[in-house]
């Protein structure tokens, strides 16, 4: 369970919004983790002890788990019960995108907020509001609805046009029915940084959870000049530029220095906004 003001909290404390994406692919782990016995859940583990004091969020893409089948599974429940043990402040969300008709949404709420104990789950709001709300009924919990995304597709329909107003901006002011900036967040690509000026005068107060940072080329001081509010509002990914800086057995000592790196970035920001000293 983690409240908005527990999340500022953390960000003020740690001087940072970074959320490191465990994208953890078993084809691009080191090798040598390979004679482990779980080698996805021991680079996780480095990965997190490396990173959890600049970190305020892990978010696990579910695909990279799910491929695998069950060995899969029993490496992100040990990874989200790693983190939940030895660094409960800091924010999970399971990058799942569900979204489905309601008595199957209940079930997937189920698996990722109950049985799995994740804080958040990333969902596709494109079948409305009863694919959206049984992901709600959790108290402390959190709904990060896709608003608009960093990839190129997101021409293909989200920036559809209707009497002035696109589709990614139907689903910001629509969803408002629904939940509140104390359990929906907004997934914004940061590629799409310059349209995070319109988004903040629709949902001004939301946490925003900003993919592309880094490897697919999103620029942190666009994303904090357009995106950031007074309360932070962001939480800022960056998978692939952190967790694979290294193929050797400095792995894990590389992704310290990575995550560091944007620390120290996203400090200066929050200092130029008068949130952190």
């Amino acid at each position: 369970m983690m409240t908005y003001d527990q999340l500022f909290e953390q960000i003020k404390k740690k001087k940072s919004f970074l959320c490191v994406g465990l994208d953890s692919d078993i084809a691009k782990i080191p090798s040598h983790l390979l004679e482990e016995e779980d080698p996805v859940f021991a680079f996780n583990k480095a990965i997190v002890d490396a990173t959890a004091e600049v970190a305020i969020a892990y978010k696990p893409n579910i695909a990279f788990y799910e491929c695998r089948g069950v060995e899969g599974w029993r490496s992100l429940e040990k990874t989200v019960a790693y983190i939940k043990e030895n660094y409960p402040e800091i924010f999970t969300i399971a990058d799942a995108k569900r979204g489905d008709i309601g008595n199957t949404s209940q079930m997937y709420a189920k698996a990722f907020l109950e049985t799995l104990d994740f804080d958040a789950i990333t969902v596709a709001p494109y079948m409305g509001e009863d694919s959206v709300t049984p992901f709600l009924q959790y108290e402390g919990k959190w709904v990060v609805l896709l608003a608009l995304t960093s990839n190129k597709g997101a021409f293909d329909f989200q920036f559809f046009e209707q009497e002035g107003e696109r589709l990614y901006e139907r689903v910001l002011r629509k969803s408002q029915e629904w939940g509140n900036d104390r359990n929906m967040m907004y997934v914004v690509g940061a590629t799409k940084a310059d349209m995070l000026e319109g988004i903040r005068k629709i949902v001004p107060e939301h946490f925003l959870l900003v993919p592309g940072v880094g490897a697919q080329g999103g620029s942190l001081e666009e994303v904090a000049k357009y995106g950031m509010n007074n309360h932070c509002g962001l939480i800022v990914n960056s998978s692939r530029g952190i967790i694979f800086a290294d193929k050797t057995e400095n792995f894990a000592r590389r992704a310290g220095e990575e995550a560091r790196k944007l620390q120290a970035d996203m400090e200066r920001l929050l200092a130029g906004r008068g949130i952190v000293d």
